[in-house]
Formats: structure tokens, C-alpha cells, sequence
């Protein structure tokens, strides 16, 4: 488990040979340094967003406020902080131990992979949380929503994805060849499902049309967590033994490193929406 995990000298990775294209800053939690930084488009100017007390952060997730919500692993917590830069507030939950991703849906519902108690549990917008309905989880890590409310976990000891409907009534597998220790996830708009497949040092998409699957051309990975997909068409993914994030397009080639300083194990990435620029950039 992450938990674990040695960590690398920061400075182990040199930036790539071109910057992202223009749109919102890609989030990264720095694990082995304890913070959430934040990669701007085109490169350059990296900042530290302003949280409080993280130790060993990981999973990110945004609501269509912009509220960024943090699993703060280390701490056995979620914490949040509202777009306007305002106070950082700790979410409320029960007996969390080692949260790891987390997802939001439409209605500001969060979930959490509450990886040491082998569940996946949700908190309503209002307050309240509650458990997903789901069977012989093994350390869930990476969460991914669709809009109709399916949820996706990563069950990361059984090697395997599993799909719980939106009503939490009927829990599946979905269909892979060969993975091991799954981690972070991601959706496209089409529904083709994204999987950093970390004990084999690579990504694997599932198309959402046919379920074939293939894996997407990345060199050198070692140890993929967290993945992002913006909105024109590229896939990023937290390399964490490599100490770097790495940006592919969808549709395969074109890789670049992201320009970055001192990144040690990056874990979990996030967007901000569209529509919302966080007043700390």
C-alpha cells in the first residue's frame, strides 16, 4: 500500500521538452513533501496551495462550487477548501483509516475509498455519511463517477475494477486482462475507463463501446497512481517512483514530462471545473 512507500529523491525527474496547452492548472498531491501544488498551463510558475497540517495526501476531487476536497491520508481525514481561499475545514466522517481516492457527485455527494476498512463510503452535501453497498473490497484506492452515478472502484489487492450501479443495488466486475494493483482512475466523456495498472508500470483503457482493452503508450512508468484527462484530449498520469507527471494524448503518442520542481512520489491529480478559477492561483 502507499502508505508504505519508500520515498524518492525529489529532484529525480527533469521537465519535458513542451508545456501543456492553455486551460485550468492541473492539481498534484505531493505526497512525500506533504502538500498540494499546483502545475499551471503552459508550465512555469508552480505553486503551494495554502492546506494546513497534510501529511501524505493522495486522492483529489472538486465540486461544481470549486470546493477542492483533499484525502489526507496521513491524518485519517478529508479536508477541504473553498475556491475564494477561504478557511480550510475538515470534512466529517466516522473511523476513517487511510482515505485514498475520492469523487464527487452532481448533487456535491463525496466519496471516499476508505482503503483500510475495505469500503467505499459516502458523505451527502448536507452531512451524513453512509456506506456503499458493495462485496469483498480489498483495499479500495481510485473512485471515478459517471453522470448517471455508476461508480467505479479500484480494488486494489483483488487486482480487479469493480462498477456499483447508481442505486447501489447490484455490484459487477468489470472485464480486464492482467492487472495488478490498480490505482488511480479516469473517465472520458465517452465512458472509456482509464486505469493506472501500477504493479505492471503502465495505463489500460477500457473502451466504453466494445470493453476491449489496450494499453495506452507510455514510456518508462514505474509505479503509476493518480490520472486527469483535460479537456482536449490528454491523459495525465502521477509516474510516482519517477517523481514526475507525464501527459500523453488520448489518442496515443506526444508524451511529455510536465515542467515541475521537486515533486516526491505525486499521488492523486485533479482539475479544477471549468468554470471555476480558485481565488489562491
Amino acid at each position: 500500500m502507499l502508505c508504505a512507500l519508500p520515498i524518492g529523491s525529489a529532484d529525480a525527474t527533469q521537465a519535458g521538452d513542451a508545456g501543456r496547452p492553455a486551460g485550468q492548472p492541473l492539481y498534484v498531491s505531493d505526497y512525500g513533501n506533504n502538500r498540494v501544488v499546483t502545475l499551471p498551463a503552459g508550465g512555469g510558475g508552480q505553486t503551494t496551495v495554502p492546506f494546513d497540517g497534510l501529511v501524505r495526501p493522495t486522492g483529489m476531487a472538486w465540486d461544481t462550487a470549486g470546493d477542492l476536497y483533499v484525502s489526507d491520508t496521513g491524518n485519517n481525514r478529508v479536508v477541504k477548501r473553498a475556491p475564494s481561499g477561504g478557511e480550510q475545514s475538515t470534512v466529517a466522517t466516522v473511523d476513517l483509516s487511510r482515505p485514498l481516492g475520492l469523487a464527487v457527485d452532481a448533487a456535491g455527494g463525496l466519496y471516499i475509498a476508505d482503503s483500510f476498512n475495505d469500503r467505499v463510503v459516502k458523505v451527502s452535501a448536507g452531512g451524513g455519511q453512509t456506506t456503499v453497498p458493495t462485496t469483498g473490497l480489498l483495499h479500495p484506492w481510485g473512485l471515478a463517477l459517471k453522470a448517471d452515478g455508476v461508480l467505479y472502484i479500484s480494488d486494489f489487492v483483488n487486482d480487479r475494477i469493480v462498477r456499483v450501479s447508481a442505486d447501489g443495488s447490484s455490484q459487477t466486475t468489470v472485464p480486464t486482462v492482467g492487472l495488478s494493483q490498480p490505482t488511480g482512475l479516469a473517465l472520458n466523456a465517452k465512458g472509456d475507463l482509464y486505469i493506472s495498472d501500477s504493479g505492471n508500470n503502465r495505463v489500460v483503457k477500457v473502451a466504453a463501446d466494445s470493453g476491449a482493452q489496450s494499453t495506452v503508450p507510455i514510456a518508462g512508468l514505474s509505479d503509476p497512481l493518480g490520472l486527469a484527462l483535460d479537456s482536449r484530449g490528454g491523459l495525465y498520469v502521477a509516474d510516482a517512483f519517477n517523481n514526475r507527471v507525464v501527459r500523453v494524448r488520448e489518442t496515443g503518442g506526444g508524451q511529455v514530462t510536465l515542467p515541475s520542481t521537486g515533486l516526491n512520489t505525486p499521488t492523486g491529480l485533479a482539475f479544477p471545473p471549468t468554470s471555476t478559477r480558485p481565488g489562491w492561483n
